[in-house]
């Protein structure tokens, strides 16, 4: 491939992860794959040929978020993660970790706080939000594991301050190791309460 070849093709690259990430952010969008294939067949590109990567995606949502929201991204992602917080303190019994959007940076006004917490089941964790008088639905969700297997596990979608909230329930000893990240393939981060703190402290 020439090198005028290689700078189209990096370029055509850059146009669609831009796209995928307006089409992500204005239209709710959470599967980055889809997003890539109707940004290029907006763009008239080959949704086969040499699409970006989910990292490229992510840095593009960054960018877009960055660029037109602004202050009240910002204001948004400050709220989200203050919410996140105060629900982390009040599920602290299931040592939870903050992850995904929140955490990165990426969340937009269609973006909910995921939580992962640690328990000897889900119905622990259901009876602690009953107790709580949070008002919750189940849902399942399939995660990759270390061992390249994905695996189901259960979770509950709440609201509190203003927020909906999706903790995912994992074994007590599935706080060592995260599941992988769609994004990138990596372990999933997660940071604790500590390091949510943290966060506020330096926006």
């Amino acid at each position: 491939m020439s090198r005028r070849q290689t700078s189209e093709t990096g370029r055509a690259r850059q146009l669609v992860a831009q796209e995928a990430a307006r089409i992500i952010v204005n239209h709710g969008m959470r599967d980055y794959r889809l997003a890539k294939r109707k940004a290029a067949e907006r763009l008239g590109f080959n949704a086969r040929g040499s699409l970006p990567g989910n990292t490229e995606i992510e840095a593009a949502v960054a960018e877009h978020l960055q660029i037109f929201g602004g202050d009240s991204h910002e204001d948004r992602l400050r709220l989200m993660r203050v919410a996140a917080l105060a629900t982390m303190e009040l599920l602290a019994s299931f040592a939870p970790r903050l992850v995904g959007p929140v955490l990165a940076g990426t969340a937009d006004e269609n973006s909910v706080i995921n939580l992962h917490v640690f328990a000897d089941s889900p119905e622990a964790v259901a009876l602690e939000l009953a107790d709580i008088g949070l008002q919750f639905r189940p849902y399942e969700r399939r995660l990759k594991s270390r061992r390249n297997q994905v695996e189901t596990y259960a979770g509950f979608q709440f609201h509190h301050n203003n927020s909906s909230i999706e903790a995912t329930v994992f074994p007590v000893d599935g706080i060592r190791q995260a599941p992988m990240s769609p994004i990138d393939g990596k372990p999933m981060r997660r940071v604790d309460s500590n390091g949510v703190h943290e966060l506020l402290g330096g926006q």
